[in-house]
Order: structure tokens, then C-alpha cells, then sequence
């Protein structure tokens, strides 16, 4: 599975940015898919996943009610739609690919990444 992310930027503090993750190579139907982040000198963290064959997502406490995670199977993509944007949510944004069904939020059950994209939020 390939993972191509997109949609980042600059915004001011309350504006809002949707990240786009396009899957390739095949199907991410039965994938938990994930995004994560990483801010300078800090660790990679979770953000929000996805398990739409489950019918579940999760998401960090620091984003739950400003960002949402979607998924359209016909084309493949995962969405993040984010809200509300604080200055600490400033980092690089990861899509993975989790193919275990288990552990949406353990970094450790992700097998595939993408490149990641830049999100910058200004006070």
C-alpha cells in the first residue's frame, strides 16, 4: 500500500485545514487507517483512526470535537477535517495504514505511512 497526503498549510488560530490521504496499490476497505503527528523534538503521536469496517473512530482527547476523520472507499482516501485550529496543533501530519484490525491507536500496529504533510497554526 502506497499512502500520499496532502492538504496542509498555513492558517491563523481558528481556521480550519482538511488533509486528504490517497491509498494505491490496493484496497484500504478492511485497513484501520490512521493519522498521526509529530511537532519538533517531540515524539510521533496519535491523532484519530478509522476502522470503517468496524464502525468505529477514535480520536486524542486534544482534538476530540474540533477533528474529524471520514473515509471514502470508492476513491480510496481518508480524510482529516480539522477545526478549530490551535498553534499547538502545529506539526507534520502522517496517514498510515494499520492492516491488523487491532490497535487503532498504537503506532506499532501501523505498517504503512505516507510522507506527511505540514500544518502550521498561527496565534
Amino acid at each position: 500500500v502506497q499512502l500520499q497526503a496532502s492538504g496542509g498549510g498555513s492558517v491563523q488560530a481558528g481556521g480550519s485545514l482538511r488533509l486528504s490521504c490517497a491509498a494505491s496499490g490496493r484496497t484500504i476497505s478492511t485497513y484501520v487507517m490512521g493519522w498521526f503527528r509529530q511537532a519538533p523534538g517531540k515524539e510521533r503521536e496519535f491523532v484519530a483512526a478509522d476502522n470503517w469496517s468496524g464502525g468505529s473512530t477514535y480520536y486524542a482527547d486534544s482534538v476530540t470535537g474540533r477533528f474529524a476523520i471520514s473515509r471514502d472507499v470508492a476513491k480510496n482516501t481518508v480524510y482529516l477535517q480539522m477545526n478549530s485550529l490551535k498553534p499547538e496543533d502545529t506539526a507534520v501530519y502522517y496517514c498510515a495504514a494499520n492492516p491488523t484490525g487491532g490497535g487503532a491507536r498504537r503506532i506499532q500496529q501501523y505498517y504503512y505511512w505516507g510522507q506527511g504533510t505540514q500544518v502550521t497554526v498561527s496565534s
